[in-house]
């Protein structure tokens, strides 16, 4: 019996996922407190751009019509 029930969310440490949230807890952190804004907000963007071709592009070129 497996009590507390463990999380289905887990994440492998050091995966791609692990370092996008890492990324985006910290710079999101960094944004709020005004502290290296322009590097930080170039490196989400990068970010976010590369989960975009990754997740939406193959699909279709719009992110409303790939389904996901």
């Amino acid at each position: 019996m497996n009590f507390p029930a463990p999380p289905e969310w887990e994440v492998a440490t050091f995966s791609m996922p692990w370092f996008a949230g890492m990324m985006e807890l910290f710079g999101g952190a960094l944004i709020v407190l005004g502290l290296f804004t322009r590097p930080v907000a170039f490196l989400l963007s990068g970010l976010m751009a590369s989960a975009y071709f990754i997740a939406h592009a193959p699909q279709n070129f719009y992110p409303i019509l790939s389904g996901r």
